[in-house]
């Protein structure tokens, strides 16, 4: 079944030819992520911190102006920001709030999706997909961002079970108009880090395709050196997006930033502005 011609962009695809099938090796996993009132980091399944909050940052009325006043200044974008604190879960709109082309930030959802097929005894990772194994195109999709894994992974979850899966987790989702709003993929990201969606070998082994992408120029570029991201971005015509994961020492946030602009030409504005975003939401943050 193939996916919506509007789903595809020549700029996102990457053929998986001369890549060697892929590992079976996932990293070890940890313990579920929990937010108490101790000072003491917690561990997710991918065996990395959330969130103790001594210290850290808080997502108040400075961040919030900072934020809108960023998109006020760039009006001729359509531009949707939402942020989680993992510590509450409480989610923080910014700007368009309606649903947005997702673009390649939906390939996380299908991942997930066919992750939980795996899970439920459904799939395996080792069975032929194309030329290479399901684990394999898992890969290309996600860090690479490969078109043609995405319609096999999302052939075999099959298009209305992928539908009932995002309904499943809490999020309306039509893989033929493949729209999600900015909240939505937000709250994706923080129950995948989080572990709420997989168990910990395969949240551990997603999360790590999600870092050295072949797209590193949004949400990482302008993040510190010592904030870990995980993320995936989207390029479809006039959509830019960056779906993520920032954390350190305890304390992380899902950020997901959609732009939509009038074709692929103003590119380097709107990265500005994912950068300029991102930078407030870091420095008030960490």
């Amino acid at each position: 079944m193939a996916l919506a011609a509007t789903v595809y962009t020549s700029g996102e695809a990457r053929s998986a030819a001369g890549h060697p099938v892929a590992s079976s090796a996932r990293a070890a996993p940890g313990a579920a992520a929990t937010a108490g009132a101790s000072p003491s980091p917690s561990k997710t399944a991918a065996g990395l911190t959330v969130p103790a909050k001594a210290g850290a940052g808080t997502v108040g009325p400075a961040l919030d102006a900072e934020m809108n006043a960023i998109i006020d200044a760039n009006g001729e974008y359509q531009i949707g920001v939402a942020l989680i604190d993992l510590s509450d879960g409480a989610v923080h709109e910014y700007g368009v709030q309606q649903a947005f082309v997702a673009a390649s930030t939906a390939k996380v959802l299908a991942a997930a999706a066919y992750y939980h097929l795996v899970e439920t005894g459904g799939a395996t990772l080792n069975e032929p997909m194309g030329d290479w194994t399901a684990g394999f195109q898992l890969k290309e999709m996600i860090q690479d961002s490969d078109n043609d894994s995405w319609s096999l992974i999302m052939d075999a979850v099959g298009h209305q079970e992928l539908s009932d899966y995002a309904a499943s987790i809490g999020v309306s989702y039509d893989p033929e108009s493949n729209t999600l709003t900015p909240a939505e993929m937000a709250r994706i990201m923080a129950a995948l880090y989080s572990g709420k969606l997989l168990d910990p070998d395969d949240t551990a082994q997603l999360l790590s395709y999600m870092q050295d992408t072949n797209y590193e120029t949004l949400i990482p570029a302008a993040a510190p050196a010592d904030v870990t991201v995980f993320h995936k971005y989207g390029l479809l015509d006039g959509e830019l997006h960056d779906a993520g994961i920032l954390s350190r020492d305890g304390s992380a946030y899902a950020l997901v930033i959609y732009t939509k602009g009038d074709g692929e030409d103003d590119i380097p504005q709107r990265t500005d502005v994912i950068h300029q975003l991102t930078r407030a939401v870091t420095d008030a943050v960490f």
